[in-house]
């Protein structure tokens, strides 16, 4: 059993059974399946096949679900990319994972145009249109451009939906997932077909899914977290993905009470947004039985915030690109404990190690390392760095996190984010959740810098209601709730805190803007 195999068990028992919603439209699993089978023919016919690279550069549109299921049927192996991402970023992704075919927008035409001729192992681009005069533009090419460029939807009507799966182990490469590139170029995380296929199912049986669900999907389905617990999961079940263009609280909220949505998956800052939302109605999530956050820590303010406002259970879990990327889940079962990432998901295996790699005591702090079919086969090309982080079958995650006595853990921070002051370990997750407990703090990052007497100091970047808010307030308040060399030396304002596409923020962008300083 395969996710490709899962869709078409489901188009064969439940034709009509709507896969997902788009702009006002339902398409059932029934057209989504013979979509898939299409344009896995088209594929074929451009002359890809099992083993190929092929390239997705969409956001949020049926395009992305079509493209990576059609590529998964034919064997080949998808590769998500961000498409607002920079020319020089996208160009070292194809590079480096060996695209055969890319699968882009239409607003990435001007750039296709440009590097054609940089990537000859290129023999397709296949273009998503999104606007009507995508067609004219397609036209309008070189030349010797337009012959490498095809059009969607030409291509899904003139072929035929006879193809059928071709044969995939379990072992074989299904997608290769580049890292954020937060703190240096990607690394392409190599994902087997099982391990899609077990975090999908082992995910879904642990939050419950079924084919009733409908789960909001505004997180970005190229991302890890997105592809797995509002794509993969829920298609797995023959539940129904209400597919999001880009995230907005007021279309979230119309669509979970039109649609009458029951799951909303999100990252901490879409939750914070929601939250402070002058448009928020608590009735419009009235349906939804579970509000699920990952991507990073969700401060303990803002859950409980959040959960009494919008009257819903929030349950926050863990994962990585290099694990598929659920590990960890806060169950819905038993009791479930703020601040936490909860407890191991099915046949996923979690530990706290030291540097000996040995368990450490419960309560201590060490490295989060992670065992399950889940595991990445290893990173695309970089056979030093596979070996650094899987070791004797354990993937360690460079996480510091504790456990405590009932199988709870706790992420305490990023290994590369600790700050040492003075000689004492402080984790800027510890500061951040007492900033974020301020009442007049919207976002807060905290970072460590160099300095000459104390070795790094810290330097917290926050986003605050009232301008009126200076530094000393805040670091007195800090004063009140932390020990001395915790405090933050500096205290900077600024009106959004930068983040990628995923919300995730960007650390290494607030240290460029201090050593500006």
């Amino acid at each position: 059993m395969n996710l490709v195999s899962c869709v078409r068990e489901t188009a064969l028992e439940q034709p009509n059974k709507t896969a997902f919603h788009f702009m006002g439209s339902d398409t059932s699993y029934a057209d989504f399946d013979q979509s898939i089978a299409r344009f896995a023919s088209a594929l074929r016919e451009l002359g890809v096949e099992k083993g190929d690279h092929v390239a997705l550069l969409l956001g949020n549109t049926p395009h992305f679900l079509i493209s990576l299921y059609a590529t998964m049927r034919l064997g080949a192996t998808a590769i998500p990319i961000n498409p607002i991402y920079t020319p020089d970023e996208i160009s070292y992704i194809l590079q480096n994972s060996d695209a055969k075919a890319v699968i882009a927008i239409d607003m990435l035409l001007p750039l296709i145009e440009k590097v054609t001729g940089a990537f000859p192992s290129v023999l397709t681009y296949v273009i998503c249109e999104t606007t009507p005069d995508a067609g004219e533009k397609i036209a309008s090419l070189p030349e010797g451009i337009r012959k490498k460029v095809k059009p969607f939807t030409q291509l899904i009507k003139s072929s035929s939906p006879d193809v059928l799966p071709v044969d995939i182990s379990p072992d074989d490469n299904a997608i290769i997932l580049y890292t954020s590139g937060t703190t240096g170029r990607p690394k392409g995380a190599i994902l087997t077909h099982e391990n899609l296929f077990s975090n999908a199912r082992d995910t879904a049986d642990y939050l419950g899914f079924s084919d009733s669900d409908k789960v909001l999907a505004t997180l970005p389905v190229f991302h890890v977290f997105a592809l797995t617990v509002v794509v993969n999961a829920p298609l797995l079940k023959g539940a129904t993905i209400l597919l999001v263009p880009r995230f907005s609280p007021q279309d979230v909220f119309d669509i979970a009470k039109n649609q009458q949505a029951t799951v909303f998956a999100g990252v901490p800052t879409m939750y914070n947004f929601l939250y402070q939302s002058p448009q928020a109605n608590v009735d419009d999530f009235s349906t939804i039985r579970l509000a699920i956050s990952g991507g990073s820590s969700l401060p303990v303010a803002l859950l409980h915030n959040f959960e009494n406002k919008f009257k819903v259970r929030v349950s926050e879990g863990y994962g990585l690109s290099e694990a598929s990327p659920v590990t960890l889940f806060n169950p819905l079962d038993r009791e479930r404990k703020a601040g936490s990432i909860g407890t191991s998901i099915l046949n996923v295996e979690n530990r706290i190690v030291n540097e000996l790699g040995e368990d450490v005591q419960v309560g201590e702090v060490g490295e989060l390392i992670v065992r399950g079919p889940n595991v990445m086969k290893g990173y695309y090309k970089m056979p030093e760095e596979t070996a650094a982080t899987i070791r004797n079958g354990w993937l360690y995650t460079g996480d510091l996190a504790r456990i405590d006595v009932d199988g709870y853990f706790y992420i305490v921070d990023r290994k590369k984010d600790l700050v040492i002051v003075g000689g004492y370990n402080v984790y800027p997750r510890e500061i951040e959740e007492v900033l974020f407990a301020h009442p007049n703090v919207i976002e807060a990052a905290v970072i460590g810098m160099p300095d000459a007497n104390f070795g790094e100091a810290l330097y917290a970047y926050v986003v605050v209601k009232d301008r009126n808010i200076d530094a000393e307030t805040l670091s007195a308040y800090c004063a009140e709730h932390l020990a001395k060399y915790k405090v933050p030396r500096n205290f900077e304002f600024l009106t959004e805190l930068p983040k990628n596409t995923t919300g995730k923020i960007l650390r290494r962008s607030l240290k460029d803007l201090a050593l500006t300083k």
